[in-house]
């Protein structure tokens, strides 16, 4: 098991969230997340705005850049990393956010057991599409924490909808694979 780092989120504080009202669950919708995440993969946190890897959906053949952060600057430029959630590839829940009206405009068209790759700096993971479903945007299992690394991708439900939704369409997937970058010695 690998060695892990205090928690990202204490069980006492309460995050401050950067959803979009226009893409998002509602923040005061948002519990608490606990990410412990292993030192091995990651040195530090990424800053705000900071880009940190890519999602690459292959059979739709289609990629866009991940961003940390869900505000609506990080949103505009791809896919957003909820700041509270760990990073790809760590056992927990990993959630990226996009518009339904841009890089998630196709997140329906997915299929169960389709491949997603997220390459960050610490490597490739592959996760496999386990489900789908919609829920209202308040539901708060979404950002859950996990017992095992998953994906879970989050946008407004219905896709051609114009305007602010009630609802979420959401993808979950589990870590299949980790091609994990060589560490330097120096």
């Amino acid at each position: 098991m690998p060695p892990t780092a205090s928690p990202a989120v204490s069980a006492h504080e309460t995050p401050s969230l950067e959803y979009s009202t226009s893409a998002e669950v509602p923040a005061e919708a948002m519990p608490v997340v606990t990410a412990s995440e292993p030192v091995a993969l990651y040195d530090r946190r990424p800053s705000l705005g900071e880009k940190i890897g890519t999602i690459t959906l292959e059979s739709l053949d289609l990629s866009w850049p991940i961003f940390e952060g869900t505000e609506d600057a990080q949103l505009a430029k791809g896919v957003g990393h909820y700041r509270k959630s760990v990073l790809p590839g760590v056992e927990d829940n990993t959630i990226l956010s996009g518009h339904r009206s841009t890089v998630f405009n196709r997140l329906g068209e997915l299929k169960k057991n389709d491949l997603i790759y997220v390459k960050t700096k610490a490597g490739v993971f592959t996760y496999r599409v386990r489900g789908f479903r919609v829920v209202d945007r308040s539901d708060r299992t979404v950002i859950m924490p996990t017992e095992t690394a998953v994906l879970t991708l989050t946008t407004c439900y219905p896709f051609n909808h114009i305007g602010i939704t009630t609802d979420a369409f959401i993808v979950t997937a589990d870590l299949i694979e980790s091609a994990l970058k060589p560490t330097s010695t120096k």
